[in-house]
């Protein structure tokens, strides 16, 4: 790659990650694609993390420290100190493949529309193990309405935006400029992309190769699963007043996909009673994504009923499906 290229900054905030962010920042030190910055936001964490970084001599590696902010205030410090036309964002346990730039970096020069350019994810465990499982979500005709419902996008770790598109949906809070809202402690993802969505023309389309390595915390999948859907709910409140037709439409069925998705989690994580409760909510609130989604729907009901089994018998079907996902999963392209 050469340096009239674009300069990709790539943002990774750091809080007490020290077991992972030696992997993460490998993973974009090795990347294919050459002309970027690097920005390590320590969050005010208290271990090693830090120490790891500086062992790194990459000149274009820069170190910016702050007071703990959360995840929305170390990336909204990343993005404002970003000097790069396109901004790429890593979560420090998650990691990405060489050829993840490169083809963002391709994409977004093809259409001067996309405002955001995302990827497949593919879930490894905490030894860095892929455990056979991803998201592969719709890459084209990507709607407002796809966006809030279905969150194509998938986690932090996946997206490549212009940092115009970030600039146009920027605020400021007592003299601080951001991009992400840092009242919001969880589902802050997905109300900065619906933010895109509903208030700017830029577009939302994605990549087919699975270029993102995703976390999967399972000791933490069960964790508060009703504080995950507070948490959503709040993150949507104040979208919800500035867009009142539009939620009108379509809330009551993004909130049967957040049941859905919840019940999914319950599933994961064993939790047998909230697994039911929670895919049931998902069909009275919006029975229509039997319609929509008949697959994936009609696979969580069953995996509800299910996981009422003998965990023995259950956790043998669940390696098996497993398996036979594992040979249907999509390449990496080289």
């Amino acid at each position: 790659m050469h340096r009239d290229l674009p300069l990709v900054s790539v943002v990774i905030p750091i809080y007490n990650v020290e077991k992972y962010i030696k992997k993460a920042l490998t993973s974009v030190i090795n990347q294919t694609y050459k002309n970027i910055e690097i920005l390590c936001v320590d969050d005010g964490g208290k271990d090693a993390s830090t120490d790891i970084v500086k062992q790194f001599s990459d000149p274009r590696l820069v170190l910016i420290k702050q007071h703990n902010r959360g995840l929305s205030g170390a990336r909204n410090t990343g993005i404002t100190a970003a000097k790069g036309e396109f901004i790429a964002l890593l979560d420090a346990d998650d990691f990405w493949h060489p050829r993840k730039l490169c083809g963002h970096v391709q994409h977004l020069l093809s259409d001067e529309k996309i405002g955001c350019s995302y990827c497949p994810s593919l879930f490894v465990d905490d030894d860095d193990n892929e455990i056979g499982l991803g998201q592969f979500p719709r890459l084209t005709d990507v709607t407002p309405r796809y966006i809030f419902c279905r969150n194509p996008v998938g986690n932090g770790s996946a997206p490549v935006f212009r940092k115009a598109a970030l600039e146009q949906i920027a605020f400021f809070r007592q003299d601080r400029k951001m991009y992400f809202d840092e009242d919001l402690k969880q589902s802050e993802d997905i109300e900065c992309w619906t933010r895109i969505a509903l208030t700017t023309e830029w577009t939302f389309a994605g990549i087919s190769s699975p270029y993102t390595y995703y976390r999967i915390n399972m000791g933490g999948l069960s964790a508060n699963l009703y504080g995950q859907l507070d948490s959503w709910k709040k993150a949507m409140a104040n979208l919800r007043i500035q867009h009142k037709g539009f939620f009108a439409k379509y809330y009551s069925l993004a909130l049967a996909y957040q049941y859905r998705y919840l019940a999914r989690r319950a599933i994961q994580a064993r939790n047998k009673q909230d697994a039911i409760k929670l895919i049931v909510k998902a069909l009275l609130t919006k029975p229509s994504i039997v319609l929509e989604e008949p697959n994936r729907t009609l696979t969580t009901v069953t995996c509800a009923m299910l996981a009422t089994l003998p965990t023995s018998v259950y956790m043998w079907l669940e390696s098996s499906a497993i398996a036979f996902l594992t040979y249907r999963k999509k390449p990496i392209r080289t």
